[in-house]
């Protein structure tokens, strides 16, 4: 029951500008989603709900997701100028080449994050290898990897 309201919340919120914890009720209610507005306070602190300015200057609910990207981002960042030597591109794999010891570091960073073309890594002691959904997915995070060094 929580699970899927908690789910249901994070549907709306990301479908809908939601101002205020009676509009979430009144969201969840259309889609059959019953809650009080106690169980809907504890599920925003749950869910790190936040509240962020729109373009048109309203406030709205979202998922704090996008602090834990960009903390994602950061780590990768210093991972990547600590300990990559060099990397390649081949098809749809990314080859990146570490300092001894590091490739798990850099493989586990890059999973944490949102790369939806990423299908997989694999790591050895200074070898990572990076699955990419297709040829222009790779080469897209190959030029990301080239800014991320710079």
């Amino acid at each position: 029951m929580k699970n899927t309201r908690q789910n249901a919340i994070l549907q709306v919120i990301s479908s809908q500008d939601i101002e205020t914890q009676q509009q979430l009720i009144d969201a969840l209610g259309n889609i059959g989603v019953a809650s009080t507005q106690a169980t809907l306070s504890r599920d925003i602190k749950e869910l790190h709900l936040v509240k962020e300015l729109t373009p048109q200057g309203k406030y709205r609910y979202a998922a704090a997701y996008k602090t834990v990207v960009q903390n994602n981002a950061d780590r990768l960042k210093a991972i990547f100028r600590e300990s990559v030597i060099s990397f390649a591109c081949a098809q749809n794999i990314v080859v990146i080449k570490t300092l001894p010891g590091l490739a798990p570091a850099a493989c586990s960073a890059i999973d944490g994050m949102d790369i939806r073309s990423l299908v997989g890594s694999i790591a050895g002691d200074d070898t990572a290898f990076l699955a990419m959904n297709d040829s222009e997915s790779a080469e897209r995070f190959f030029k990301e990897i080239e800014g991320m060094l710079r």
